[in-house]
C-alpha cells in the first residue's frame, strides 16, 4: 500500500472519461445561467467566463477528458469579455461584430435551449408511443437511452454534487491516508454495483466513505460515470432541488470489451 499526504492534484490519472458522451460546452454555460438565476438577455460575461474556467479546470482535474470544443468556447468568453471591457469609443469602431459582443452566444445558447427541448419532448412522444402501440418481441429487456440514464440530473449537477463530497477531505488535510492497492475504475465500478444491488435507489453521497482519501473519491466518481455510459446505472432527483439519487438501469448486460476498455489498471502512484 501507498501512503499519501497531500491532495490528488500531484497525482497522474492514466485513466480517462470521454466527456463529450455527456454534455458540451453550451450545456455547460446553460447550467451556471440556470445555477445563479442570470438573464440569458444579459449575461454578466466576466462572471460567466470566470465560473466557465472554473469547471473546465475542475474537470481536468478529475480527469474528465475535456474536448477541443470547451477550449474553444473558453476561448469565446475570454474575447467577448476583452471586447466589453474596450472604452466606448474603441467599442464603436468594431461594429461588424454588433452592437452588443455577446449578441451571438446568446443567439447559439437559445438556438441550442429550444433544439435540445425539442429533443425530449420527441423523444417523451417515442415513448408514450411505445407504450401504446406494443410490440411481441422476445424477452422484453428494458433499455434506457441515455437522456433517461441522468434524466434531470446533468454531469454538471454531478460535479457540483462531487465538489460537496471533496469539500470534506481538503487537498491542504496533513493527516496520512492509506489507499488501497486495488484502486481501479473496474473495482470501484463493481462496489457501486454491490452498494446499489437489492436496492431502490441510493444518494450520491452514500457511494463515498465518509472520510474516504480524496484518490478514492475521484476515482469513484469516474466509475460512476463509467456505468452511466454503459447504461448500467442512472442519476435522477426525486423532487427538484432534491438529493442526487443513483439506482441501477435495467439494460443489457454491457459488452466485455467495454468493460475491459474501462479496466485502465488505475493506481495513485
Amino acid at each position: 500500500m501507498e501512503q499519501h499526504t497531500d491532495g490528488f492534484a500531484q497525482t497522474e490519472l492514466p485513466y480517462q472519461v470521454r466527456i463529450e458522451n455527456f454534455e458540451g460546452p453550451l450545456d455547460l454555460l446553460l447550467h451556471l445561467i440556470k445555477k445563479s438565476e442570470i438573464n440569458i438577455y444579459d449575461i454578466p460575461i466576466a462572471m460567466i467566463a470566470q465560473q466557465y474556467l472554473e469547471y473546465v479546470e475542475a474537470m481536468k482535474e478529475l480527469n474528465l477528458n475535456v474536448a477541443g470544443e470547451f477550449l474553444v468556447m473558453a476561448a469565446t468568453l475570454l474575447q467577448i469579455k476583452s471586447k466589453m471591457l474596450l472604452p466606448a469609443d474603441e467599442a464603436a469602431e468594431d461594429e461588424e461584430d454588433g452592437p452588443d459582443p455577446r449578441e451571438e452566444l446568446v443567439r447559439r445558447l437559445l438556438e441550442y435551449k429550444t433544439y435540445k427541448e425539442a429533443a425530449r419532448q420527441l423523444d417523451g412522444q417515442e415513448k408514450m408511443w411505445r407504450e401504446i402501440f406494443s410490440r411481441e418481441p422476445g424477452p422484453p429487456v428494458e433499455v434506457e437511452s441515455d437522456d433517461t440514464l441522468l434524466e434531470n440530473v446533468s454531469l454538471f449537477d454531478l460535479v457540483d454534487a462531487l465538489n460537496g463530497i471533496m469539500q470534506r477531505n481538503p487537498a491542504g488535510k496533513k493527516l496520512i491516508e492509506i489507499i488501497p492497492d486495488n484502486l481501479t475504475v473496474r473495482e470501484r465500478m463493481n462496489v457501486i454495483l454491490e452498494t446499489l444491488e437489492g436496492k431502490e435507489s441510493v444518494a450520491f453521497a452514500a457511494l463515498f466513505e465518509e472520510s474516504c482519501h480524496r484518490l478514492v473519491i475521484i476515482v469513484t466518481f469516474l466509475a460512476l460515470l463509467e456505468l452511466i455510459r454503459l447504461r448500467v446505472a442512472r442519476v435522477f432527483q426525486g423532487e427538484t432541488f432534491g438529493p442526487i439519487l443513483v439506482s441501477r438501469a435495467f439494460s443489457l448486460v454491457p459488452d466485455p470489451a467495454e468493460l475491459d476498455d474501462s479496466d485502465a489498471e488505475w493506481r495513485g502512484t
